[in-house]
């Protein structure tokens, strides 16, 4: 094939993107947050371009999952697993959970959810990327990460509290 479609499927991605960022905008969704989503659609259309591979415009996804896994898999390995510091920040907690050894090996334990949740995206998504398959890498993209993101949080919590004792206050109540 021409480069010729690449080109419109690029342009279509950057109208497409741009179209949510505004919509985003009229929502009151942080500027910030919109203009990195929208910088991100754009240098996912320019790899694209530049490389003629329309299913290179998937690979910023790829190493994104890929540094996702190792960083999810390495904070667990160092002792500051990420779904702690993320619960841990949103009841402000900053990081005493940390010095509760149930709630550490349970954040430890939660997080490998996490960890093999990009691990499974990248077994879907590296076969289709290597056989050039655009419309069914869209279709995992739009299916499979809504779902994988939802399951981790529902195993979470169960990962969670078998790490914890039965007479552990909880997570709101790091020891």
């Amino acid at each position: 094939g021409s480069a010729f479609p690449i080109n419109w499927g690029a342009g279509a991605a950057i109208v497409a993107g741009a179209a949510v960022a505004g919509w985003r905008l009229y929502r009151g969704r942080r500027p910030r947050a919109v203009l990195f989503g929208l910088a991100g659609v754009v240098v996912a259309a320019g790899i694209a371009l530049v490389t003629g591979r329309a299913s290179d415009f998937f690979l910023v996804q790829i190493v994104s999952n890929v540094g996702s896994a190792l960083a999810w898999a390495i904070s667990v390995v160092v002792r500051w697993p990420l779904l702690g510091v993320v619960v841990g920040g949103l009841l402000g907690q900053r990081t005493r959970w940390r010095r509760d050894p149930d709630l550490l090996r349970g954040y430890q334990r939660a997080s490998w959810a996490w960890v093999a949740q990009y691990v499974l995206r990248l077994s879907v998504f590296l076969p289709l990327w290597a056989a050039d398959q655009v419309v069914l890498l869209g279709v995992a993209r739009t299916v499979l990460s809504p779902v994988l993101v939802g399951l981790s949080v529902l195993v979470s919590w169960p990962l969670l509290r078998t790490a914890l004792p039965a007479d552990h206050p909880g997570i709101r109540h790091p020891r």
